[in-house]
């Protein structure tokens, strides 16, 4: 929860500091980050470790953001997240500013997941009942997962609509089992 309202926190920080046009490459930026700290021991190794001095994790957070092509302003965002130790924060501050950012364009971002692969017409009409639904645009992602069985799971932000087979499959085996 503490975790969340700090990411969250700063997330809008560096929002508010962003014009409209440097929102996307900050985004792709921080999404970036995000991915490079969760997925690399060694750079969670480096910015956690107190034998690397804040210049050297800011010098090493510089390059990535340079590589991936973020705004000026991150490179102060980035400093300060140094500075006042929140840099295990970046994978969860990068989830709000996404968030920030869909929300400033009138966006939803939506993970639909199948059992089995979708064809281009049925992923055309799952797009147009969410637009249709939510009343807003959205950006979908599909993804399969054969132990669903059949049906479609789809996540949008925090809430997962779940008409999966296997869902309800296991619904039924714990109301059998209740009695």
């Amino acid at each position: 929860m503490i975790k969340s309202s700090v990411a969250r926190r700063y997330a809008k920080a560096l929002f508010e500091l962003l014009d409209a046009k440097s929102v996307e490459s900050a985004r792709t930026g921080l999404t970036g980050l995000g991915q490079a700290f969760s997925q690399s021991p060694s750079l969670k190794h480096v910015l956690a470790s107190p034998a690397f001095g804040a210049e050297e994790k800011l010098a090493v957070l510089t390059a990535l953001v340079d590589k991936l092509h973020g705004p000026p302003v991150m490179k102060n965002f980035l400093a300060q997240l140094v500075h006042k130790n929140r840099v295990g924060f970046l994978p969860e501050i990068a989830d709000a500013f996404a968030l920030l950012a869909d929300q400033s364009k009138g966006t939803s971002q939506a993970l639909v997941t199948s059992a089995a692969a979708l064809n281009a017409a049925e992923q055309e009409r799952v797009r147009g009942r969410l637009r249709a639904v939510l009343k807003r645009d959205v950006d979908v992602s599909f993804h399969t997962e054969p132990k669903l069985l059949g049906g479609l799971q789809i996540r949008i932000g925090s809430t997962l609509y779940d008409s999966s087979v296997r869902s309800r499959l296991n619904t039924m085996q714990t109301i059998l089992t209740k009695e």
